[in-house]
């Protein structure tokens, strides 16, 4: 039997796979909200706070789908489904695929078609993200109470601790951006796309703080995303 990434049995994993998320997430937003009644939070309160949370997923969500249909051209849909609902990060399933690939001498032009190479790069990118699974429990106690002394003791060095940490969890995946700059103009797209959200970013900022448009601190940044996919979209053909 030939193999295919596109089976019938890898559509019904994903299948499972997708209904189980979408049950938890039935299952802890029912909790939450009873809780939140249990509190003494209004329901107004509640619906407002569900409503922004949902628009703030949508931008997110865009991006997942461009990470499933980038990486289905090689890998097919079902596994590409099923990595990005659960994980949902582009910048770490393409680039685990593409090094497995390299290591393999496989070109990510088209569908692959051989068993062992769709194996090495599910099991890279399976046993790649193990780490942020199994850490997590064991030193998020430590990591934060020892954050909590910091920011009790100097606040202000708290917040530059917090912000160096998002910083340099940002800048493991700067490589990327800057990786084919050499390469013409058509290189330099991400770091456009990158200053055009940044732009987004700072008029929020501006009319938050100047004409007192608090309800954007909930949208700055799902505009700022969204605002920069377009752009890509835009740019991209007119500079490639």
């Amino acid at each position: 039997m030939k193999f295919s990434p596109n089976s019938i049995f890898m559509y019904l994993i994903a299948i499972g796979v997708i209904v189980f998320v979408l049950a938890q997430s039935a299952f802890f937003l029912v909790r939450a909200y009873r809780r939140g009644r249990e509190l003494g939070m209004s329901r107004q309160l509640l619906r407002r706070t569900i409503v922004s949370t949902a628009v703030f997923t949508l931008v997110p969500a865009v991006s997942i789908l461009l990470g499933v249909v980038t990486l289905s051209k090689f890998l097919g849909i079902p596994l590409p489904w099923i990595r990005m609902s659960v994980i949902g990060a582009l910048t770490y399933e393409l680039p685990a695929a593409t090094s497995t690939a390299n290591a393999l001498g496989i070109s990510l032009s088209e569908l692959i078609q051989d068993p062992k190479v769709f194996s090495a790069i599910a099991w890279v990118m399976t046993l790649g993200i193990m780490p942020s699974i199994i850490l997590p429990p064991i030193l998020m106690k430590k990591i934060r109470s020892g954050m909590v002394h910091l920011k009790a003791k100097d606040s202000k060095w708290g917040d530059i601790f917090m912000s160096a940490l998002f910083l340099g969890m940002i800048s493991a995946f700067l490589g990327m951006v800057f990786a084919d700059v050499r390469s013409g103009i058509a290189g330099w797209i991400p770091i456009f796309v990158l200053l055009c959200s940044a732009v987004l970013m700072g008029v929020c900022a501006l009319l938050i703080k100047k004409c007192g448009m608090k309800w954007l601190e909930t949208y700055a940044l799902a505009i700022s995303m969204l605002g920069a996919m377009v752009f890509a979209v835009i740019i991209t053909p007119v500079l490639a």
